[in-house]
């Protein structure tokens, strides 16, 4: 299948996802907690994004559930048809639904400024840097994100009662496990070390294994996903 093909199931996915109602909840959420945790006095704005990041990864997560969820089963079937494989297919849409996060994460950057929720006098780390940290820090999240938000989808969990059970678990588990002292952190995502690490000016070689550690976490997950979906229609 050639490229605008792929492109083409991309954007008609996005369309959808844009189309359904349901899909402007996640983003009022969004703004309600960024509204909420960032209304209670200023915070450093590298320290602020890390945590930002770990308060939005349940948002992404459902973003991305809502989209592969208003996709009918016959249409997902001629979208496989279409790409030529049920992996495209699955690719196409992974990486549809890290794309509906990226209006989140410009919320998380730029909503903390417009609520005086940030100050940059007396910073640990300089405003250049805790811009660069905290993208970084949402972006990480978005891999792990997506996992969860793939395997809470309708296609595999297939009842709302299911779904609810693993995108809520899986945000806590990330955030409950991943605390400071936790005895199995890498059972779960590096939300919470990503956050911590951030109120310094992290290094290089932190930073790379923290994305290293999301992006595994994410791989692993995701082929259970795709594992799943083989016994799905």
């Amino acid at each position: 299948m050639s490229g605008y093909g792929m492109t083409g199931l991309m954007a008609m996915r996005l369309s959808a996802y844009v189309r359904a109602q349901v899909a402007l909840a996640p983003l009022l959420v969004a703004l309600a907690i960024l509204g909420i945790f960032y209304g209670g006095g200023q915070a450093e704005p590298a320290e602020a994004y890390g945590m930002s990041a770990v308060v939005l990864f349940p948002i992404f997560a459902w973003q991305v559930k809502i989209l592969l969820d208003v996709e009918p089963d016959v249409q997902r079937h001629i979208a496989i048809t279409a790409v030529g494989s049920r992996a495209r297919e699955m690719g196409n849409g992974l990486l549809t639904g890290a794309v509906t996060t990226l209006v989140t994460v410009g919320l998380g950057m730029v909503l903390p400024w417009l609520l005086g929720g940030v100050s940059e006098l007396n910073a640990k780390v300089p405003l250049g840097p805790s811009l660069v940290l905290g993208l970084w820090a949402h972006l990480v999240a978005i891999p792990p994100a997506v996992a969860l938000g793939a395997l809470a989808s309708r296609p595999i969990s297939r009842s709302a009662g299911v779904s609810a059970l693993v995108l809520t678990g899986g945000a806590v588990l990330a955030i409950v496990l991943g605390l400071k002292g936790s005895p199995v952190p890498w059972l779960v995502p590096p939300l919470m070390a990503t956050a911590r690490a951030t109120v310094n000016q992290v290094d290089v070689s932190t930073a790379a294994l923290l994305t290293l550690w999301s992006l595994a976490w994410s791989a692993i997950a995701i082929y259970g996903y795709v594992r799943l979906r083989r016994f799905r229609p």
